[in-house]
Formats: structure tokens, sequence, C-alpha cells
């Protein structure tokens, strides 16, 4: 088998000599994105995992598909877990449980339909599961090295929209709220708790914007309101190509942080569920943010960590990040 991969990764880079030789690769939407051979690899690690045409999808579009790669029994438990915590049935340390600006001040709204996000959910043995995965992991592994660090964790629960558009998220870069670097050794693991498609709001992407910079986000100006901690990108090209994943259940994309992408409204009646976490390389270092254009986001976290732990606190956005913070495999040598 590695002899195999060998002599196919050898047969791909024999072409990176004629860069006037197309690949084109489908997605999930039907849509087809057609790119030239990058020089050399410098997104994707030397495992045996990814074929080379993955590695080379990665390397030019900033994101990957895996079909099937949880199982539904596992996403079934994860679903489980979230009405669990919906119904109050269990309390976690540290999560924080997000409503839809529309319905926040609703006393009508209860439950599960309450609820548009689990953030942080670390502490919950059953939904970390998830970030451990085995399966999940050596996929990591191909982004960020042997030693990896599990540090964002979210459950996404798309409300049906109310008309007010704010089932929404601007198109964003993630690496706006990451104070670690570097980028090329993060990787979010994103995975469709049911059929996703863009009736329900799929995520949507566009490829290749992982190879520009890191740009300035604010919260977009949107007339019903816009969720918390939903900053956006103002600076893009809107007629940049876009493709829309649509995803059975246990289907997984990986993609970079600094990959512009967003997703559009629920049209549907029920809501759209999906559980992801940012996992970086352990030997990533912390950065300074202050007098970059990540200042915003750091200054309204630890404004919120003010807020629920005192204001006597000193916690600073770093040290959020390193509460946050959970070695999955290897060692922790740094983050």
């Amino acid at each position: 088998m590695a002899l195999r991969e060998a002599e196919r990764l050898k047969v791909v880079l024999n072409h990176l000599d004629h860069p006037s030789v197309n690949i084109h690769t489908s997605f999930t939407s039907a849509e087809n994105v057609s790119y030239h051979h990058p020089v050399a690899f410098k997104y994707t690690l030397d495992t045996d995992v990814l074929s080379p045409e993955q590695r080379l999808a990665y390397e030019e579009n900033g994101f990957i598909l895996i079909k099937n790669l949880v199982s539904e029994e596992d996403i079934d438990r994860f679903r489980n877990e979230f009405e669990r915590i919906c119904t109050r049935d269990v309390k976690i340390p540290g999560l924080v449980i997000m409503r839809d600006v529309s319905i926040a001040k609703s006393e009508f709204v209860q439950g599960e339909k309450a609820v548009t996000k689990l953030q942080d959910f670390q502490e919950d043995p059953e939904l970390f599961r998830y970030c451990s995965l085995p399966q999940i992991l050596k996929y990591v592994e191909c982004f960020t090295g042997p030693n990896i660090m599990a540090m964002h964790t979210m459950l996404i629960n798309k409300p049906p929209d109310t008309g007010k558009k704010t089932s929404r998220h601007p198109l964003h870069q993630d690496l706006h709220y990451f104070p670690f670097r570097p980028a090329d050794r993060i990787v979010c693991a994103w995975t469709a708790m049911e059929k996703i498609n863009q009736q329900n709001g799929c995520l949507v992407v566009l490829p290749g914007t992982h190879k520009g910079t890191l740009k300035e986000h604010v919260y977009p100006e949107w007339e019903g309101g816009v969720n918390k901690m939903y900053h956006g990108i103002t600076d893009y090209n809107p007629n940049h190509p876009r493709v829309h994943l649509e995803m059975e259940k246990g289907d997984t994309v990986l993609f970079h942080p600094l990959l512009i992408h967003g997703s559009g409204m629920n049209h549907t009646e029920g809501f759209r569920k999906a559980i992801s976490c940012h996992y970086a390389s352990a030997d990533c270092q912390y950065i300074d943010v202050k007098g970059s254009t990540q200042e915003n986001i750091s200054k309204e976290v630890e404004e919120l960590a003010r807020k629920r732990l005192g204001s006597e606190t000193t916690l600073t956005f770093q040290d959020t990040w390193v509460f946050r913070g959970r070695l999955v495999q290897g060692d922790r040598t740094s983050l």
C-alpha cells in the first residue's frame, strides 16, 4: 500500500513541471472547481492517510470533504447529549449556550428551539468524545503533526429563519478568533449531524482564499441584527467562485483557518445540526494581537470574561484559550 501511494505521489509530482495541466475536482454541490498544481506541499504533511489527490485538493482549495467519517451511532449519541443540555438535565462547567438574536429575549421559546449553538463543550465527556475520535485524528494529524490540541469546540443548531435573516453566518475566517500561530498548523473538522443542503443553510466556501492573509472582521450591518461573535469580512471579492458544501449525516469537511466561509439562511422547519472542533499543533505559539485586526475580538472576549467571572478578573484573550485547550494526542509541547 505504501509503495503504491509513493508511486502515485511520484506521478502527481511529475506533473508539477507542467503548470498548464488542469485538474477538475467535483464537490457535493455538483459544482466544479478547476485548479493548477501547486509548486510544493505547504499546507499538508507527509503521512500515509491523505491520497496525493486529496493533498493537492487541500493545497489548492483549502478544504477537503471526507464522506461518512463519523458513525450514525456516535452522531445520535451527540444529539442525545445536546438534548439533555437543552433541557438542563445536565450542566457543564464552562459551556456557553447561545441563542439566536431574533429569539434571545423571548419567553415563549424553550428547550432545544431556544439554543442556536453550544460552545466550549470540552468539559462534557460525551460531546468531547467527538474531538478524540481516532478516525478524525488520523486526518487531523495530516495538518497539525502528531502533537494535537483540541482548541475550540462547537455544536451548531442553526434555527429556522424567523424572517429576519439572522440564521445566516457572515463570511469570515476562523483565524480571526485565534491568538496562536502558525495558521498552517491549524485545521477545523466540521461534521454534519444530518443531511445538510442549501435549503437548511449549508456551509459555503470560497476555494483558494486560504492562500491570502487575515482580513479585518466587524459586525455586518444587517437589518435583523447579528448574533454575538458573528464577525464578518467586508473586504472580499463578491465575484469569487463559491462552493456550497452539501453533506450527508456523518460527512466531515476539514478546512484551513484562513479559508473564507459562512452559511446561508435555514429555510426549513427543522434545526440544522453540526458538530465541530478546531485543532492546532501543540507546537504552535501564542501571539500578541494588540494593534492588529484581531484586537476587536480580543477586547470583546475579555469583556465577556469579566461579566462571567467578575469585574476584577485579569483574564486575557490568550488565557481564555489556555483554559479551553485540551491535549488529544501526543505531547502538550507549547500551547
